[in-house]
């Protein structure tokens, strides 16, 4: 398995230059095609006017909005126009209510979604429903890439949150082709359970996959000496000086304020490593 596909999502022009950098250069190193989907959100709600508000209110919110994803693509086609990479532009005009169709369509189809991290003083709701809609309606491995426009490393070292769940297995099969290119993949267990079915063992079954695929893989058991697990993880991948975190995303609700669940939604918080997630 190789990342052929990769898309990432435009919804503002906020470090839209250090973001198409950011995945430009990854679909350099994979030889990938690179779609970039210009988005122009419409955030008007049609609750919030009177009964029988003018249609002109309705087509200036459009009218904003389609403006606005074109000259996202604009942006886009001058600045990797002459890149050595295949790459093309789509755009979309949404309400925040549609965004979740259509960036899970065009999730569904794409190996890798790149996108910068959704939360921070430029961010808004968009980028958060974007990075929820990419990997639960699109079940897509996604990368965050904290600080877009700085150069990715080759992710050489890369820490493995492992807890025996569905979505850390599935995070980590999504994430083979670059375990697979790492120099050390450094499997972390934080407090096994000790009558669990790994009692024995904890990740040697896990290990034992990925070194079949050729990972050099070891593993880590630590006690859980903070309260978050956000925090633990983040403080082990600084000690292992991992370049990347590789996770599996949980939501244990659909609802928007609970967006991704509080260990996800911990990390990307406050992370300054990039996170790759799954689910």
């Amino acid at each position: 398995m190789a990342y052929k596909s990769l898309c990432t999502f435009l919804t503002s022009d906020t470090d839209i230059v250090a973001q198409l950098d950011s995945a430009a250069s990854l679909a350099a190193r994979f030889d990938a095609h690179l779609e970039v989907c210009c988005l122009g959100i419409d955030s008007t709600q049609s609750v919030g006017f009177y009964a029988g508000a003018p249609a002109i209110i309705y087509q200036d919110a459009l009218d904003s909005a389609q403006a606005s994803a074109e000259a996202l693509a604009q942006i886009t086609k001058t600045h990797l126009h002459g890149r050595s990479i295949r790459w093309g532009v789509d755009t979309a005009v949404l309400t925040l209510g549609g965004i979740n169709s259509f960036v899970g369509l065009k999730a569904r189809f794409s190996d890798l979604v790149i996108l910068p991290r959704p939360y921070g003083e430029s961010r808004g709701p968009q980028d958060e429903i974007a990075t929820e809609a990419a990997l639960f309606d699109g079940d897509s491995p996604v990368l965050i890439v904290p600080e877009p426009g700085v150069d990715l490393p080759e992710f050489k070292k890369i820490v493995l949150a492992w807890n025996q769940s569905d979505e850390a297995l599935h995070a980590a099969r999504a994430a083979l082709p670059l375990l697979k290119n790492a120099d050390l993949v450094n499997v972390v267990i934080i407090d096994p359970p000790t009558h669990g079915i790994e009692r024995s063992d904890p990740g040697g079954l896990l290990t034992q996959m990925l070194a079949r695929h050729g990972v050099r893989v070891e593993v880590s058991v630590i006690a859980r000496t903070l309260p978050r697990i956000s925090d633990i993880l983040r403080r082990h991948a600084m000690d292992q000086a991992a370049d990347l975190l590789v996770i599996g995303a949980y939501s244990h609700s659909r609802l928007r304020q609970a967006i991704l669940g509080g260990t996800t939604r911990n990390l990307l918080e406050e992370t300054h490593l990039p996170v790759f997630m799954a689910r």
